[in-house]
């Protein structure tokens, strides 16, 4: 059965239905202290597919409750499909005697679960922190279904050249245009920084500014104003993750969005994509390899 999260209701469904599998209706509850109770009393398969974004605290330990009650109810064997990670970005400790919170998580998570899959984690390494099998998936490619198809000389651009690869990803699966990543510049008289494609000009053409994840969105929105500056036509921020904190949405029409374009792995109002089918490949594919 396919157990959802509460933060990722449709993404779970999606995925039921794209795997034939039964879709658990889970319960999310709170006592009177504010604590927490996520149930599944319908439950009574012996695999689960717990499918949850952790995109909060609240959203870590209803995993946690969610893996814990299915194997209370029979499961035998857990799969644990993070569709969005949090803390994958502090997997380090910066100073002494703060935690590598990623780990922390991981370790968590792993105490309830034969098995993680991750989608296009924030920094890779962070699947080592798991005491179980954990694969991640990339989920990049369905970023370019939701772009039109009148993009004229389509640019996609990637946010500094190590991240140059999903830009690449997005532009292979929409079929045509170039790709190139934001370079910064610091001025050593005033130290300001200054943001800016590295190689191809941008005047007269629409361009995808393409990230795994879009928190703030105050980096993204600094390179659509350089971008509108320089004469783009359209522009198009797209991402895996839409995070897209506080004022993140406002800041980037401010700055000249045409449209924001994000996939259900974290539900909001602009995941006009869904990560299931990729995330239905892998999950096939494990039942294949495991025999079943």
């Amino acid at each position: 059965m396919i157990v959802p999260g509460s933060s990722s209701q449709l993404l779970a469904a999606a995925l039921a239905e794209g795997t034939g599998r039964r879709l658990a209706t889970a319960t999310y509850d709170r006592f009177p202290d504010g604590e927490r109770l996520a149930a599944v009393p319908g439950f009574d398969g012996g695999q689960a597919t717990v499918v949850a974004t952790t995109d909060s605290d609240e959203a870590w330990v209803e995993l946690l409750q969610l893996q814990d009650a299915v194997r209370e109810a029979g499961a035998e064997d857990v799969t644990t499909v993070i569709p969005y990670m949090g803390y994958a970005r502090q997997d380090a400790s910066f100073r002494d005697g703060q935690p590598v919170s990623a780990r922390a998580m991981a370790r968590a998570v792993s105490t309830g679960t034969d098995r993680v899959v991750l989608v296009n984690p924030h920094e890779p390494a962070v699947a080592d922190f798991y005491d179980v099998p954990v694969e991640a998936v990339d989920a990049a490619s369905v970023l370019a279904e939701p772009l039109t198809a009148d993009l004229r000389d389509p640019l996609f651009l990637a946010p500094d050249e190590g991240a140059i690869g999903i830009a690449e990803t997005v532009r292979d699966a929409y079929g045509a245009g170039e790709t190139d990543h934001f370079e910064k510049h610091r001025d050593r008289g005033t130290g300001e920084v200054e943001v800016s494609p590295s190689d191809a000009s941008v005047a007269g053409r629409d361009v995808v500014v393409v990230d795994d994840i879009v928190a703030t969105g105050s980096t993204m929105s600094e390179s659509v104003d350089v971008l509108v500056e320089r004469g783009a036509d359209r522009v198009v921020a797209a991402c895996v993750h839409p995070m897209l904190a506080e004022n993140a949405v406002t800041k980037l029409r401010a700055a000249g969005v045409d449209r924001i374009v994000g996939t259900d792995t974290i539900e909001r109002g602009c995941s006009v994509v869904s990560v299931a089918p990729v995330l239905a490949e892998a999950l096939v594919a494990d039942a294949v390899a495991e025999g079943g």
